[in-house]
């Protein structure tokens, strides 16, 4: 089997994901960002209260 992308129906989620990234920019940008902040500061919060 081929694995060509005229075979294939519909993009990947990765492929359709980086696609909505690039459209997006900024706002993008913004909440990964403030995901990385979230869960970094739930683990040092975790790491704080179990020590």
């Amino acid at each position: 089997m081929s694995n060509s992308s005229e075979n294939e129906p519909k993009p990947s989620y990765v492929k359709l994901a980086m696609r909505n990234m690039v459209r997006k920019g900024a706002t993008s940008l913004q909440h990964f960002g403030l995901t990385a902040v979230g869960l970094l500061a739930v683990l040092v919060g975790l790491a704080y209260l179990s020590r």
